[in-house]
């Protein structure tokens, strides 16, 4: 019963590739090559809680352990939880009752959880915390009768369940250029939420509009865009102006890879490309290339950015400085659900989710 929408294989392996030769012949390269790799990147705390759980559930029930939606954005991690017993399915009513289903780190709807409850599913949340904190600030803010201008891309799950809490108060604005379009009914009971993944400078443009035509805006009481979004989009702008190309490791639906890629070119990188595998990346792009920037999304494990680099390294660049711009130490407990079968167990193995780059 594998959900199409979400069963993701691996890729195959490309076409022939030019030789190192082959590329510098194409197009001579002035100055040393090198890498500067983002520091940090990779995996947040809240990506490795939610694989954590499946992971511990996959280990401490068996598979099969039924995921609603993508446990977390990106094809590898996807892949390698399939082949553990992890079945990923699109909507709760696709898993047999009484079955165990985990909720992805994206969060969902009120509807949601109360449709697992209809069917008699036993359920884990492996929501981020960080975006439960969106979700409770919905609440609130409902409660109160306020206008919720939820900034984020429409249809993205995380901006779903959001919008789910109180969607009688909510409208989505998808960036700047909807902003003309918004009404609400009292300007001086309207508040700004966001999507936690998105482009911060973006985001701050959205409101930075919304603010000229709606002066008493209120901003959420902590931003809402997460540390690790954040962090990795300041290694990048760091790297971009030195570099003539940027790689960032990271799934296509990954919303956070993807605003990489726009904040390289944006902050002076002369290409940037996204990549799920090391066998995506075209030896073309090394044409005329000194300085190759490297970084990966949030929900990427830390042996693609290392395939990344050996093939790197196979066309001259084997020169890699490190970019370290902030040090993450931020740790999440496992879902409440699962902690008390891991206690039950005896198993202390990993309680929380965010210590370790993930192989």
């Amino acid at each position: 019963m594998t959900s199409s929408a979400v069963s993701l294989s691996m890729p195959t392996v490309p076409r022939r590739r030019r030789s190192p030769e082959e590329v510098s012949a194409a197009a001579a390269v002035s100055g040393p090559k090198k890498v500067l790799l983002a520091a940090p990147r990779g995996y947040c705390a809240g990506v490795d809680r939610a694989v954590i759980a499946v992971e511990k559930a996959l280990e401490h029930y068996g598979p099969p352990v039924y995921v609603r939606k993508q446990i977390v954005h990106n094809v590898h991690v996807v892949s390698s939880l399939e082949e553990q017993g992890a079945i990923f399915v699109d909507e709760t009513d696709e898993v047999p009752e009484g079955a165990l289903v985990i909720f992805s780190a994206h969060g969902v709807s009120p509807a949601v959880v109360q449709s697992a409850e209809d069917r008699g599913l036993r359920t884990i949340d492996a929501t981020c915390p960080l975006v439960t904190k969106v979700h409770k600030e919905a609440v609130r803010f409902a409660k109160d009768d306020f206008d919720i201008l939820l900034i984020g891309h429409d249809g993205h799950e995380e901006v779903e369940g959001t919008a789910g809490e109180a969607p009688e108060h909510i409208q989505i604005i998808n960036g700047p250029h909807e902003v003309d379009n918004v009404t609400v009914r009292d300007p001086e009971k309207v508040i700004w939420l966001s999507q936690t993944t998105l482009s911060v400078d973006e985001t701050m443009e959205t409101v930075r509009l919304l603010k000229e035509r709606f002066p008493t805006l209120q901003d959420p009481p902590s931003d809402d865009i997460c540390y690790a979004t954040t962090n990795r989009q300041v290694a990048i702008k760091k790297i971009s102006p030195h570099a003539d190309l940027v790689i960032v490791v990271g799934s296509a639906n990954s919303s956070n890879s993807v605003r990489l890629v726009e904040v390289a070119l944006e902050y002076g990188a002369k290409a940037s490309y996204r990549v799920d595998f090391a066998n995506e990346v075209d030896e073309a792009w090394f044409e005329g290339v000194a300085t190759v920037g490297v970084t990966s999304g949030a929900s990427v494990p830390e042996v693609l950015v290392k395939d990344v680099l050996r093939l790197l390294a196979d066309y001259g660049y084997g020169s890699v400085e490190e970019i370290v711009t902030a040090e993450e130490d931020l740790l999440f407990s496992l879902p409440k659900e699962l902690r008390a079968t891991l206690k039950e167990a005896g198993d202390v193995s990993r309680a929380l989710g965010g210590r370790r780059s993930r192989e």
